[in-house]
């Protein structure tokens, strides 16, 4: 195989100030130095697609959180997708494809453990396979199945409904017989979740009454919940969750910009009228089982019954302007980055 040409300077995303509220433009510096060399048992790999995700904000805050976060000064940590240029670890070929935990770089460096190999995505495009299977996909699969547990005929309400784990959280639901309403902040949103993705009904929580439109949307009350937001859609859905209903917490994208103490749901009493289960969880908390998800998930995708929604920027250095579309709503579906085809 002949050797990948690499270029000569290394463009790197570094952490040069917390935020505070909204991301500015010098939170991050986009700095160009030298390709790191891999050392033994070590791989270099140059970057393809990034995943831009909600978690992002919270990595570059000194606050506590599931994993140490981002110091200062230090490349951005992000959900890579890569090429491997040199290796010097045996199970890592030039050539191939790796996604994993990495940086917001051009080039970098890889482990076992960190990255993993993608194998053949077969029918499905690389860029849809690492969008939807690397993190997006496993996360609405074990926060519905495992936490939620669905049954056929409940009533599933997902907030952020046409991000990219609610999208997939709602046609989970339909495939698993259950009713499925998911709230969005645009109409073009609701057009999209309710026509090309099978949802029964979709509210617009901007224009909307939001405890009206609930309740009409959700005659036999709420069994599932699948929390992405938090605010004031918690508070809504708590107040018709059904007897032993389960709420999934997977994100709180509304106060994750926020300079104040958030003051916690006005609906709490719910939770113990209704003895209703809410619990959070991270998808690291299932690495183990990521082959039971992709499989599923890949199954559902090549038989057309889960459809997925990408948006791609190009070029590593829109990466933070992109970035600031998940907290404004701008996006629908998959937020990422091309830096190079594969």
């Amino acid at each position: 195989m002949s050797k990948t040409k690499v270029s000569e300077v290394n463009r790197v995303w570094r952490l040069h100030n917390r935020p505070i509220g909204d991301l500015s433009d010098d939170t991050l510096g986009f700095d160009e130095e030298a390709i790191p060399e891999p050392g033994a048992g070590e791989f270099l790999f140059r970057l393809n697609y990034l995943s831009l995700d909600p978690t992002n904000i919270i990595w570059m805050k000194d606050v506590d959180q599931y994993m140490p976060p981002v110091g200062l000064n230090e490349p951005m940590r992000g959900v890579v997708c890569g090429t491997v240029v040199k290796s010097n670890h045996p199970d890592y070929a030039e050539g191939m494809l790796v996604s994993g935990l990495g940086q917001w770089a051009d080039y970098q460096l890889g482990t076992p453990g960190m990255l993993s190999p993608m194998g053949d995505t077969g029918p499905i495009p690389v860029a849809d396979a690492f969008s939807t299977l690397a993190l997006v996909g496993p996360t609405a699969y074990f926060g519905l199945l495992d936490i939620g547990e669905p049954k056929a005929g409940e009533t599933v309400v997902v907030s952020a409904a046409a991000g990219a784990v609610g999208s997939i959280v709602g046609q989970i639901a339909k495939i698993k017989g259950c009713r499925v309403v998911g709230l969005a902040g645009s109409d073009e949103k609701c057009e999209w979740i309710k026509n090309d993705l099978g949802f029964d009904a979709a509210i617009n929580y901007r224009t909307e009454d939001l405890s009206k439109a609930l309740k009409a949307a959700c005659p036999d009350g709420i069994d599932v919940y699948f929390d992405n937001v938090g605010g004031k859609i918690l508070d809504a859905c708590l107040k018709l969750m059904n007897l032993k209903g389960r709420i999934p917490t997977c994100g709180l994208i509304s106060q994750y910009r926020a300079t104040e103490p958030v003051p916690g749901p006005y609906n709490y009493e719910m939770l113990l009228m209704q003895r209703v289960r809410i619990e959070g969880f991270i998808v690291l908390d299932y690495a183990d089982r990521y082959p039971e998800a992709i499989a599923a998930l890949g199954q559902w995708m090549a038989e057309g019954k889960i459809k997925v929604r990408t948006e791609i920027v190009d070029g590593l250095e829109h990466a933070l302007q992109a970035l600031k579309k998940l907290y404004t709503g701008e996006n629908t579906g998959k937020l990422m980055v091309r830096v190079k085809d594969v």
